[in-house]
């Protein structure tokens, strides 16, 4: 159904005094869950109208800072990969604060205290090994140990947002820290690309082992890839595709609408139904993941890791020889 005759629809079902909205959501989810996210709020809401944007959070960003820079932003709600993103929108003033009443139901570690942003799912970054692989890793220690000298491959910080938060996590973890790295370096470990690079060099047996992103090992296994997945025993670090409202939008309403939906029950339940780990408290989790209480998360701090962002790819940069 076009959305022409959607809108005249919409005119014969709406609620006395209710009146047709159109909200612009600027995403890097994946165009599937991207379309299923906007059929499930529209249903939920038929007063509302979403049109969305799909892209990369790095080319979503250089397209929203250009549209500023004009003085014509188009979005209104953005749905991106990391809260690191939002926390630098956040300080440069281009967030509007809201205190969603849905974020009870959540840890207070998975939204911006001032209510600038709310995770809606959990995207932990763990261990993929090949079924043939020698030995099965439990830890990231165990990546780090001699024998595993030229068998690990992993995505860069420098091109991955979920690998740049990979490591200001564990460098900012006790018992690992930038000595980690030192040593996954002096194993000569392949740091390139992204994650999807390193799932086939993992899948094809190229490098028995990797650091990967876990829906991708799971989805891949269930479908018969020889991968198996693991969260070490420290924990993991993770992204969380934050929601967040642009400031300026003159569709205020309807946005907190949107966040509401995502964080609520129903919009979980279709954050599971994807195949994604939901942030929000006392959900299940989707087939072939363990379940939440059973993950470690390693503390992260979305502020230090935007402070320090440019150091930590300079330093990683040198310590692995890319500069």
């Amino acid at each position: 159904m076009n959305r022409i005759i959607l809108a005249a629809a919409l005119s014969l079902t709406l609620p006395a005094g209710a009146f047709a909205q159109t909200l612009t959501l600027y995403t890097s989810q994946p165009d599937q869950d991207a379309q299923r996210t906007v059929d499930a709020f529209e249903a939920a809401h038929p007063e509302i109208t979403v049109e969305w944007v799909r892209d990369g959070t790095t080319k979503l960003m250089a397209r929203l800072a250009a549209e500023m820079e004009a003085g014509q932003p188009q979005a209104d709600v953005l749905l991106i990969a990391d809260t690191v993103t939002l926390e630098g929108l956040a300080q440069e003033g281009k967030l509007v604060a809201y205190h969603s009443p849905e974020a009870a139901a959540y840890d207070a570690s998975l939204y911006s205290a001032d209510g600038y942003y709310h995770s809606t799912k959990l995207i932990t970054t763990g261990i993929v090994y090949n079924t043939g692989a020698a030995m099965v890793p439990t830890s990231w220690a165990d990546l780090a140990k001699p024998e595993m000298a030229n068998l690990v491959a992993m995505p860069s910080p420098l091109y991955s947002g979920a690998a740049l938060i990979h490591l200001a996590t564990l460098t900012g973890t006790q018992g690992l820290g930038w000595e980690y790295y030192e040593a996954l370096a002096a194993n000569n470990i392949r740091a390139e690309g992204g994650n999807g690079g390193t799932f086939k060099a993992v899948a094809a047996g190229e490098k028995p082992y990797g650091v990967l992103v876990d829906f991708m090992a799971i989805r891949a296994k269930a479908d018969g890839s020889p991968v198996e997945f693991v969260f070490p025993t420290e924990g993991v670090s993770y992204v969380t595709e934050p929601v967040a409202i642009l400031a300026g939008t003159d569709q205020t309403e309807a946005a907190q609408t949107f966040v509401d939906f995502v964080l609520s029950e129903a919009g979980q339940t279709l954050v599971v139904e994807m195949g994604y780990m939901p942030a929000r408290d006392g959900m299940a989790s989707p087939a072939g993941f363990p379940a939440r209480d059973a993950i470690t998360l390693m503390g992260f701090d979305p502020v230090k890791a935007l402070a320090d962002a440019d150091a930590n790819k300079e330093k990683f940069s040198g310590i692995f020889n890319l500069q």
